[in-house]
């Protein structure tokens, strides 16, 4: 994806420091960019998540875009997996990128808040950090109205890949998610995630 078409980006903006592609770019499944992209301008830093520092690395994390997102139930689905809470996570005394989740509800302001983390990983103000994607969990029953399915496309322009989760009373309620019994698109969700991330893996070695 080039700054020609990147939906969020109306002029080119020329970028303090040069960002360095993640290696994420040879992944299977790109829908987006994989990397930093120039010409991003960064989000206000009242808008910016936070930063956290790890004392070691989780294979996965999951961000929250905003509170009551769903990180910590969509954590539970793997052993490996962790809640970042509503931080960038950190790795420190280590030179390997955390990889990255964000995780947001449907809802207009849930995208919104996706869009700014979105924004703010995609101008490089957070390189130590890769993001796999962007989990959007369903903010009630039903199909997503028109407006918000055309927002979350335009908020997809900036991710590499995103899932659509459904309705779930438990990530509602932060309940503890079973990926053995949960519903049929949370176990396509982790099938996809899983082969992903061990494609990455594979890719580095």
């Amino acid at each position: 994806m080039t700054v020609g078409n990147n939906p969020w980006v109306s002029q080119p903006v020329t970028p303090a420091v040069e960002v360095q592609p993640p290696p994420i770019s040879s992944w299977a499944g790109l829908q987006g960019p994989s990397a930093p992209q120039l010409g991003v301008p960064a989000p206000d830093r009242a808008d910016q998540l936070e930063v956290r520092d790890h004392p070691r690395a989780a294979e996965l994390y999951f961000v929250g875009a905003h509170g009551g997102a769903g990180e910590s139930s969509l954590a539970t689905l793997s052993p490996s997996w962790a809640a970042a809470e509503h931080a960038w996570p950190r790795i420190a005394n280590a030179s390997v990128r955390a990889r990255v989740v964000i995780v947001a509800r449907s809802n207009i302001q849930g995208l919104l808040a996706a869009q700014r983390a979105a924004t703010q990983w995609g101008a490089g103000l957070v390189p130590f950090v890769d993001v796999v994607g962007l989990a959007i969990v369903a903010d009630a029953p039903g199909k997503l109205p028109k407006p918000l399915r055309d927002f979350a496309a335009v908020v997809r322009g900036g991710v590499p890949r995103v899932w659509h989760l459904p309705w779930s009373d438990a990530l509602r309620f932060g309940d503890t998610l079973d990926a053995a019994t949960a519903h049929k698109d949370v176990r396509a969700f982790v099938t996809d995630l899983t082969a992903t991330l061990t494609g990455a893996q594979s890719t580095a070695h």
